[in-house]
């Protein structure tokens, strides 16, 4: 069993900075895959970064490439989501999430794909 726990959100001006943290309670940190997702009032569940078990690689949204860095450090067991240059259409529930250990270097991009979810941490950006 896998437990994530977020923290790092608040409310920022269009342009600031916040960086999210994911602490996971689990063994083997580094056979999971690790995505962040977010989800906006009225929207489905969006996914916005992913990193593979090992570090080595990672994934980004369009909409935020080049914005957000994610990164991990498996000895810590945690994973983070550095977001800068944020803009109001960034206002979200955001939400980390381990993936299947069979796929550690797989970074999926759908929701369903990951099985263990944090509570999720509140981002809100003002113009």
């Amino acid at each position: 069993q896998v437990q994530l726990t977020e923290s790092g959100g608040g409310l920022v001006q269009a342009g600031g900075s916040l960086r999210l943290s994911c602490a996971a309670s689990v063994r083997t940190f580094d056979t999971y895959a690790m995505g962040w997702f977010r989800q906006a009032p009225g929207q489905e569940r969006e996914f916005v970064a992913g990193i593979t078990g090992g570090g080595g690689s990672t994934y980004y949204a369009d909409s935020v490439k080049g914005r957000f860095t994610i990164d991990r450090h498996n000895f810590k067991k945690t994973v983070w989501l550095q977001m800068d240059s944020l803009r109001p259409g960034d206002t979200a529930v955001y939400y980390c999430a381990a993936g299947n250990p069979q796929f550690a270097n797989v970074i999926y991009k759908v929701a369903d794909r990951y099985p263990y979810w944090g509570q999720g941490t509140q981002v809100t950006v003002s113009s």
